[in-house]
């Protein structure tokens, strides 16, 4: 856990820094609000064994098609098509709003996809919103799988090419998938 926070703390750090002019880092590339969906789908399409995913929110729009969110979905149905193992963490709700309605919803149509989908204890909120692809790269930030994120928001996330910082993720992630369920 120790890790895991040091990278955010880094990444933090490095955020800061941007109002005094980008500081490149390798490795590391500061993702913010419409540049999201392109450099996810991007690193979906070049992803070679293993996705996993663990968000808060994410939202398919039947009415809107071509959306960034619905881009993002389909790019984990055509991962998991091309034989990569996808893993998908969502939030469930104990009341049913519009989070818990969407990430059903969203969770149906991984599964038809034949992704894995798993719904943390309703009793347990998970907020977190991060990407871990090939066990050498993640992607941890701000951003919901929303229209509002997407589109409106002001979001931030960094794409962190490390396979310590993703091994640790990774760890974080199996620790949560073993404490959540499917929905039956």
């Amino acid at each position: 856990m120790t890790s895991i926070a040091g990278a955010l703390v880094y990444a933090f750090l490095l955020i800061l820094n941007m109002s005094a002019g980008p500081m490149p880092v390798e490795g590391v590339e500061v993702v913010t609000d419409r540049q999201y969906a392109q450099v996810v789908c991007e690193a979906f399409g070049r992803a070679r064994s293993s996705i996993r995913m663990m968000m808060f929110e994410a939202r398919y729009y039947e009415h809107h098609r071509n959306s960034p969110t619905n881009a993002l979905i389909e790019e984990l149905i055509a991962a998991r098509r091309r034989g990569l193992d996808v893993r998908v963490i969502l939030e469930r709700r104990e009341e049913n709003d519009r989070v818990n309605a969407g990430n059903l919803k969203t969770g149906a149509i991984l599964s038809r996809g034949g992704v894995e989908v798993m719904y943390d204890p309703p009793t347990t909120t998970t907020h977190s919103k991060i990407l871990i692809i090939d066990g050498e790269t993640s992607v941890v930030g701000s951003t919901n799988w929303t229209y509002n994120a997407l589109e409106k928001n002001h979001e931030v996330s960094v794409l962190i090419r490390s396979p310590q910082v993703a091994r640790t993720l990774q760890d974080y992630f199996q620790d949560v998938w073993k404490s959540c369920s499917p929905l039956n």
